[in-house]
């Protein structure tokens, strides 16, 4: 598939219709999403025939965009109920087979918990399938600080191969170190700066819409696990 016929298709989503601030509800554009879901396909090889996870998946787009991409199995995890239901209406305007599971990202993650062998198994009793690859937008931490991180700390806790991931770009040297020294990551690579357009909706947003400079990362986690492990 090419890049603009999966903007374009994304372009047709459902979004929030009475989003969350206190979850950082912020729609994932179709202009990022493609570029995020092509880039982990074409230049790393890490969609297609493969089990994807969009964490924090909202109404589902990145998760979409792995399944036109031809990931095999794509599952979309959101604490929100209501964004599960509008993601999964998306899935069904597309045709798309897509799992979504009500839970929060930090209860697959267990900070105080770091077997990975304990957490593999709860995600293959939860899930099914060991996950190749993690898609993320997660909330850049502005109401609850350290939410990106904790976020990416899961993610790398449960993807076998890479998780790609927005990121503000001011906090990119922060990302960086933490991921590398804390966070178990055995690579992090900015492979591209984008513009995140953040429409006006919520009382104390002031103009229409703003852009925000965001990184698309890529990272790799330290332990490679194949599906049998």
């Amino acid at each position: 598939m090419k890049l603009k016929q999966l903007e374009s298709l994304l372009g047709h989503l459902q979004q929030f219709s009475n989003p969350k601030v206190e979850l950082e509800q912020y729609p994932t554009g179709p202009h990022i999403a493609s570029r995020l879901l092509y880039t982990a396909e074409n230049s790393f090889d890490d969609i297609g025939n493969k089990v994807v996870a969009d964490f924090g998946c909202g109404c589902g787009t990145l998760g979409a965009a792995a399944a036109l991409l031809g990931a095999e199995q794509v599952i979309g995890i959101d604490i929100d109920s209501q964004s599960l239901e509008i993601a999964s209406m998306n899935a069904e305007d597309l045709e798309l087979d897509i799992d979504f599971v009500q839970c929060d990202i930090n209860n697959l993650g267990w900070r105080d918990a770091l077997n990975i062998e304990c957490i593999c198994y709860f995600l293959v009793t939860m899930l099914g399938q060991l996950v190749d690859t993690v898609v993320m937008n997660p909330p850049f931490g502005t109401r609850k600080k350290g939410a990106d991180m904790d976020f990416l700390f899961v993610a790398l806790k449960v993807a076998s191969q890479a998780v790609y991931s927005l990121h503000k770009t001011s906090t990119r040297d922060h990302v960086k170190r933490a991921a590398l020294r804390d966070l178990n990551a055995s690579s992090a690579e900015v492979l591209c700066e984008l513009r995140f357009d953040v429409p006006q909706l919520y009382k104390f947003h002031k103009k229409k819409e703003v852009d925000i400079a965001v990184d698309l990362w890529r990272f790799a986690p330290k332990r490679s696990r194949g599906k049998d492990s």
